[in-house]
């Protein structure tokens, strides 16, 4: 079987996913890092595919995120671009990639975007990365969000638990969350926080929100297809729902 890559076909793109939040229609979104997985994900109507730095831990078997690197994003997403003739690809700018520098942030995003063909990138982060979005942007770069549990930002947390449970916190992601959208994000990832917040922040935006973690009212969900599959048996959150148990049925 040939890969594909045919962009002329493409169907999903940053401004179909707008127009679904205006129909209330609902968005999926898999995360996955190889060729033919992402075959099937695009022939299954997967609406976004994410290429997302988790191939960190699932990949590679890091304990964290964090280890990844720009070059290994790439490739993951290069991978992934030739399989898809129909989904949108959003690749995670990896930790260190983005957040200090917005001369840094976009030299990142043009390489991730010239090197693996990828639609749009994802940044972790809100008025702290304001710079490096706008740089982006401005660049004609398509960017997707990520607010309530930043991965990027665990050894910060030190926890993977619910985040914004606190008022302080939770207007924080309020205003972070307008803050993307009035920069140009096109879509935001909300992750583990309360569910009555995804409910708020998913009502007080024009652009969709893909939630994990945080309730039902997001007008998408996302989970990494290993999890989907149950391929990774220890990690075991509430808000998991496994179709299959492939750790078992191949051990």
């Amino acid at each position: 079987q040939q890969t594909k890559g045919n962009e002329n076909n493409r169907t999903i793109t940053e401004m179909w996913l707008v127009t679904t939040k205006r129909k209330a229609e609902t968005s999926s979104m898999l995360s996955t890092y190889n060729c033919y997985m992402a075959i099937i994900m695009d022939a299954a109507n997967v609406d976004v595919i994410l290429v997302g730095d988790y191939a960190s831990n699932v990949m590679a078997g890091h304990e964290t995120n964090l280890p990844i690197t720009l070059n290994q994003m790439i490739y993951h997403a290069y991978s992934v671009i030739r399989a898809i003739d129909r989904a949108l690809v959003v690749v995670d700018l990896p930790f260190g990639s983005y957040q200090s520098d917005p001369k840094e942030a976009l030299r990142s995003a043009i390489r991730i975007m010239k090197e693996s063909g990828a639609h749009a990138v994802k940044v972790e982060g809100g008025a702290e990365i304001k710079e490096s979005v706008k740089r982006i942007l401005a660049a004609g770069i398509p960017v997707m969000g990520h607010l309530g549990l930043t991965p990027q930002s665990i050894y910060k947390f030190g926890t993977y638990t619910v985040r914004a449970k606190e008022e302080v916190e939770a207007e924080k992601l309020k205003q972070d969350a307008l803050l993307l959208e009035k920069l140009g994000c096109f879509g935001i990832v909300l992750e583990k926080i309360p569910a009555n917040l995804t409910k708020e922040v998913s009502e007080s935006l024009t652009i969709p929100t893909i939630g994990i973690g945080g309730g039902k009212h997001a007008d998408g969900q996302v989970l990494v297809i290993h999890d989907l599959l149950g391929m990774t048996h220890e990690f075991n959150p509430r808000f998991l729902r496994r179709y299959m148990n492939l750790y078992e049925e191949m051990g």
